[in-house]
């Protein structure tokens, strides 16, 4: 499909697409906000039951007629890793005593939510599905081809581009180096996948026909210029976004992004157990030179997630997992809105 077709099946009229951030910043507000202005929203509802999905879904339907996208983690779990998880609960019983909190324990890891969330989403049938972490199994891409579904895959190398085309899905989602939040590399170690954003770009549409999206550092109307002069027919904003009124971001996370006079974001796995890109922290710090004590992902996930949920609620930045990528020094307090509109005269 080309670029052209793919903006015109989804009534974009403006190359600006809002990030999808999981765990909360991306709600329904945001993302009809975003399609309403003339982009495309998306939903990150990779944390969500399939239940809260489809209420999602139907909240998001309500502000708006227009195309958004859903995401969801294609891959990357796992459920029974045996690791030793005492060094880790010993860090965290500091933490949880300083936000008054009982001792840390191991949670059970459920099985991969990732089959029952696909069928709230072939039931809701938002118009753009994207995926990151993985490929799902070409049955899962059929269903959702059948019900119209527009399907975009997550590629930090050339060679993902190459491998989600062949599975077929409709675009790519370029996620450059710059990119905060969790890197989607699945083809490979992350370490060899960290190449930025309009390198990317380049390679991927020089390799192959589907549209790219370019995702990674995009702040202002320089880097969606640069972006589309790169192959992109369009670009994805996270952090941009993240600091709007209509983001669920906690308070303490976007005075963080606001205050940084400059780029002091690192990646680490201290968090989640998968390498994503935030702001330097207390956290991130105290793990710093001790990776070895960081559990597999979604175990570290899921053990760090009370102290995280606790320092949103008493807006404490030094224990949140602050993501961002490396243009947050730009970021803007302004409306979702009027953030898109500056975008667009400005380009």
């Amino acid at each position: 499909m080309a670029a052209a077709d793919l903006l015109r099946r989804l009534g974009i009229e403006n190359p600006v697409v809002q990030g999808a951030m999981g765990g909360g910043p991306s709600t329904p507000e945001l993302a009809a906000v975003v399609s309403n202005s003339g982009g495309m929203g998306s939903l990150g509802v990779a944390y969500l039951s399939s239940a809260q999905i489809v209420e999602t879904i139907g909240r998001t339907r309500a502000l708006t007629t227009r195309a958004f996208n859903v995401n969801l983690f294609a891959g990357g779990w796992q459920q029974n890793v045996p690791a030793d998880t005492a060094p880790m609960l010993a860090v965290l019983a500091e933490m949880h005593q300083s936000l008054g909190l009982l001792p840390p324990v191991v949670p059970t890891i459920p099985s991969d939510p990732f089959p029952e969330q696909l069928e709230a989403v072939l039931e809701a049938r938002p118009e753009v599905f994207s995926f990151t972490f993985g490929i799902p199994e070409r049955n899962a891409l059929a269903r959702l081809k059948a019900r119209g579904i527009t399907i975009l895959g997550t590629a930090t190398a050339v060679e993902e581009a190459r491998l989600l085309t062949e599975a077929g899905v409709d675009g790519i989602i370029a996620q450059g180096a710059e990119a905060g939040a969790h890197r989607g590399t699945f083809a490979g170690p992350f370490e060899t996948s960290m190449v930025p954003t309009l390198e990317l770009v380049r390679g991927i549409a020089q390799t192959v026909s589907l549209p790219v999206m370019a995702a990674g550092g995009l702040m202002d109307s320089r880097d969606i210029r640069a972006a589309l002069e790169a192959g992109a027919c369009a670009a994805v904003l996270g952090t941009a976004f993240l600091v709007t009124p209509e983001s669920g971001a906690p308070a303490a996370h976007k005075r963080a992004i606001l205050e940084a006079g400059k780029d002091t974001t690192v990646i680490t796995r201290a968090f989640s157990g998968r390498p994503a890109r935030g702001l330097v922290n207390d956290f991130i710090e105290l793990l710093t030179g001790r990776e070895d004590v960081i559990l597999p992902y979604p175990l570290q996930n899921a053990l760090t997630r009370p102290m995280r949920v606790a320092a949103a609620q008493q807006g404490i930045p030094g224990y949140l997992s602050l993501w961002a990528g490396t243009g947050v020094a730009r970021a803007r307090a302004l409306p979702a809105a009027e953030l898109v509109r500056r975008l667009v005269e400005e380009i």
